[in-house]
């Protein structure tokens, strides 16, 4: 069976939990809670060094990190439906979208990143939110503006099938929403996040539907 270590808020575990279920794949959870540090423990640290989640264990024993590899090994090993279009170009731009949240906006606000700004650097509360949502709203405006002119937008974020795109967009539109940020601005954004959180799928991969939810 294919276990998925990870936790009900992290983004990139989140993610995966998508890719899993529009494959319509089985598999079981190991949650780790990142708030206690169960991610540092050794166990966790021989799955990953890097000491984060999530990390997949294929079934066939294969350990598989980072969750932009896992979703595309997923979709490379079970190609339907597919996360990314066909046309070379096309999925050129799917990656980009994906990668507009998944290493430009969801890397500066990451737990660690804010456990560092409070714990370490001593900011606090007020500012580490203001933080947060300044890279939401540059990381979204600019995505509003690529899904907004684009002719390849549809009922997703390509066309009118999710895509990888899409698996990325919905845990940083769930997070903006966990810390209040103000998304009026961003009405492309909301549309196609009410239309994936619709399906099945991003329904049963949501945070609150998760086995460690709290």
């Amino acid at each position: 069976m294919t276990t998925l270590y990870g936790y009900f808020r992290s983004s990139a575990a989140y993610r995966v939990r998508i890719a899993l279920n529009l494959k319509g794949l089985a598999y079981d959870q190991a949650p780790l809670n990142l708030v206690q540090g169960e991610q540092l423990a050794e166990t966790n640290l021989a799955r990953n060094p890097q000491g984060l989640v999530p990390s997949l264990i294929t079934d066939e024993g294969v350990t598989l990190t980072q969750s932009m590899a896992i979703c595309e090994y997923l979709d490379e090993r079970y190609p339907e439906p597919p996360l990314l279009p066909e046309d070379i170009t096309e999925r050129a731009r799917v990656r980009a979208l994906a990668q507009v949240v998944a290493c430009e906006i969801h890397p500066l606000n990451n737990l660690r990143v804010l456990k560092h700004l409070v714990g370490e650097l001593g900011v606090d509360e007020e500012t580490k939110l203001a933080w947060y949502r300044h890279w939401i709203a540059e990381g979204f405006q600019a995505l509003e503006s690529l899904l907004t002119a684009e002719a390849g937008t549809g009922d997703f974020c390509h066309g009118d099938t999710p895509s990888l795109a899409d698996i990325c967009l919905v845990p940083q539109v769930y997070n903006a929403e966990r810390f209040e940020c103000d998304l009026s601005a961003y009405p492309t954004i909301q549309r196609i996040s009410a239309n994936c959180r619709a399906l099945p799928a991003f329904q049963q991969a949501a945070p609150e539907a998760q086995p460690d939810a709290r």
